[in-house]
Parts: structure tokens; sequence; C-alpha cells
């Protein structure tokens, strides 16, 4: 054992003083596109994974997650901790819609499958939806890719004064004493809500997870080196961009804008990868912040990508 940890220790100084005399001689430059292509190498992020709570996915950032389990009719609270471990503090009765399934269409009385962000809470609501509502960001990218529509998927309380039936028309309601100590709980800016029909699957694999946080950074080494063809073989055959860009469309764009061959930086911060709950399909949301400058365009927001994984690759479906 001593003897490994000597060799690691030897191999992690050879590099550091690679690294050191590359930056003697060539300035940060001479190593920065070093550092971006071991970003991107798969032992790297098993390194990082294997202390990692991946019970949701890989999560950076202070995050809790709200899960709901259509069939079960269940609401559940899950916290992170200081050591960024999850913890099941709260569980929820809950109402959700008449029918199983995911939404499709407005009026449906679906509530729907997916990964949503609470956006805002409505303080003055109908005597019939409780205390307080929580509006989620249904429909979301990926939902707006599959041409699903509808709107005001709320979590909300219960009737003060009315009957109600025992089903939602896609909202999620909990008791009101619930939606109080939910909305006294939670930071709605870090927290996700994943809905599905049944229960919702825990601790994906670690390895799949390193394959999509190295491919995030391959597709990020390509943009920043200008390799177009690279860039664009991370895009599949049927993506459409938030705004309804196809393919065909794209390619040419993202061609004309690397055509530029501007020096460009791009940062990724607080990224996120969560599984989307219908698992067998392979399907990921991953988020992050991005800090963009070329020459001529500059950016500083969240991103969102809605990946598939294929044979060990990636291939985005969606993004903006």
């Amino acid at each position: 054992m001593i003897k490994v940890l000597l060799v690691l220790a030897f191999v992690n100084l050879a590099f550091a003083q690679d690294i050191l005399t590359q930056y003697r001689l060539n300035g940060i430059e001479g190593i920065q596109q070093r550092l971006d292509l071991e970003l991107s190498d798969k032992s790297y992020w098993d390194k990082v994974l294997s202390t990692s709570d991946t019970k949701y996915g890989y999560i950076e950032t202070d995050m809790d997650i709200l899960t709901c389990n259509k069939k079960a009719s269940s609401l559940e609270l899950h916290v992170m901790d200081k050591n960024n471990t999850f913890h099941e503090i709260n569980n929820y009765s809950a109402f959700t819609g008449k029918y199983s399934g995911d939404k499709m269409t407005e009026g449906d009385l679906r509530t729907p499958v997916g990964i949503y962000n609470i956006v805002k809470k409505i303080d003055k609501v109908d005597s019939f939806y409780g205390p307080l509502a929580l509006v989620t960001s249904y429909p979301n990218l990926y939902d707006r890719y599959n041409n699903k529509d509808g709107h005001g998927i709320w979590i909300h309380g219960l009737p003060t004064n009315q009957q109600r039936d025992d089903f939602t028309k896609g909202c999620i309601a909990i008791g009101n004493d619930d939606i109080v100590c939910l909305d006294k709980t939670i930071n709605y800016d870090k927290t996700l809500l994943i809905i599905n029909d049944t229960e919702i699957k825990t601790y994906p694999s670690k390895n799949d997870l390193a394959l999509i946080l190295s491919q995030l950074y391959q597709w990020r080494y390509s943009w920043i080196y200008n390799d177009v063809n690279k860039y664009l073989s991370f895009y599949d055959e049927s993506f459409k961009r938030f705004d309804g860009m196809q393919i065909d469309e794209f390619k040419k764009y993202k061609t004309r804008v690397f055509n530029k061959n501007e020096k460009k930086t791009i940062e990724f911060t607080d990224i996120s990868v969560i599984p989307y709950p219908n698992y067998e399909k392979n399907i990921y949301e991953i988020s992050f912040n991005e800090k963009y400058k070329s020459e001529s365009f500059s950016f500083s927001g969240n991103k969102k990508l809605i990946v598939k994984l294929n044979d060990s690759e990636i291939k985005i479906l969606t993004e903006r």
C-alpha cells in the first residue's frame, strides 16, 4: 500500500513539474490547453465521483431535491448536508393527476414526468389551492423538445372552504400545514423537483456519470479550440434547439461562427448531471453556469443540455 501511494505521489509530482516547466517557458497559455484536455479525461472524473454522493446524479452546488412518486401518492424532501450528502427529512401525502402516465397536452389530467425547477411562489391564491402555491417550470426544455403543451403545474395546498376530488388536474397537492412547512424549509432557487409515475430510482452508475462529464469537457475542448467537426459530432440528428432551430440549420450557423476562428474562454461551474426519470431511455439533464467570452460575443448565465447516452457516447438532443 505504501509503495502504491509513493508511486502515485511521484506521478502527480512529475505531472506538476512538467506543468510548471511549461508555465515557466511559455506562460499561462503554454499550459492552458493541456489543462483543458486533462478535464476531458474520464479517469479524472472517476476520481472526483469516487467520493461524491451520486444518489440523484452529480451535483456540485448546494441543492435540495423534491421527489414525487405518483403511484405512491407521495412527495419527499431530500436535503443536502454540509458534507454534500442527501437525507430525507420529510415525506408528504400528495394528490396528483387523475390519470397515470406523462402529461402530453393541456387538459389531459396528468401530472408530468420529468425534472423541474420552482420558478416562483404565489402567496395570494384562490382558497381552493390552500394558503399558497409553488409554480414549476413545466413545460421544461425537454417537454418542449417532445412537443408537449399545457401550463400551470403547481405544488399547492388543499381547499380551505370547498370539497375536492382525490386527484388534481395535473398539479401536486399536499396538506396545508405541509405546504407551509415546505415553504419555510426550501430555497426555491436551489430546489429540483423530480416527478415519476413510480419510485424515483437512485444511485445512477458512477461510470456513466464519469463518461458524461468527461464528454461534456470534450465538447467544451472542441468549442474552445475551434474543432467544428468534433464539436458537431456531439449533436444528435434529431437535435432541436430551444427556439426550434433544427440540426441542419444549427450546423450551418455553428460552422459560420467557428470560421471566425476567434480566441475564446469558456468556464463551466455549478454543474449538475441528473438522470431523467425514464431511466431506460438513458436521458440526462445537464445544467451549469457558463461564462463565455470571445472577441465578438460574451455570455454569463445558466446553460442546460438534454443528452442521451448511447454506447458510451453522449448525443445532445436539445439545449438552451
